[in-house]
């Protein structure tokens, strides 16, 4: 794996701990992972976000989302994997919107056919909850509030 230095353009955001992004990047490893119906380094993952987590001195992350995470490293198979992973994206996405935290680079995106939101890196859809089947399923919701009308089009 390759190594990033803490200078990396994600230490110049502020709004986010060191800790509380480490949990963010091992989670979009995931994303990414299920987006590829796969699970390979998922539980690696997992358990990295339990414990960036735990170790957040800004407790930014719920105590549910450490369990989430912990759960998840336990899971083996895609289908639980993914509904595991929905409830710890919607730990995530409500805590940071909740604190008004700047996300960054991470955006959040909603998937109206899984019902679901997740947060991901670049523009373009990968689909965690459908992977390869509907892997641009879903579009990006930028800012805060809820996403329950985002298929409905731009206002």
């Amino acid at each position: 794996s390759r190594q990033t230095s803490p200078t990396s353009a994600a230490a110049e955001q502020g709004a986010l701990s060191k800790d509380a992004r480490t949990a963010l990047d091992e989670y979009i490893k995931i994303q990414t992972a299920l987006a590829q119906d796969s699970v390979r380094g998922v539980a690696e993952s997992a358990t990295a976000v339990a414990k960036a987590i735990q170790l957040d001195p800004d407790k930014t992350f719920p105590a549910a989302a450490k369990s989430q995470g912990e759960l998840l490293a336990k899971t083996k198979d895609l289908k639980t994997a993914r509904e595991v992973f929905k409830r710890l994206s919607n730990s995530l996405i409500e805590a940071l919107d909740k604190q008004k935290k700047s996300t960054g680079q991470y955006l959040k995106a909603f998937c109206p056919m899984a019902g679901a939101s997740w947060l991901q890196v670049g523009q373009t859809i990968q689909n965690p909850y459908f992977g390869k089947s509907m892997l641009r399923c879903g579009n990006i919701v930028q800012g805060k509030g809820s996403a329950k009308s985002d298929h409905s089009g731009h206002h």
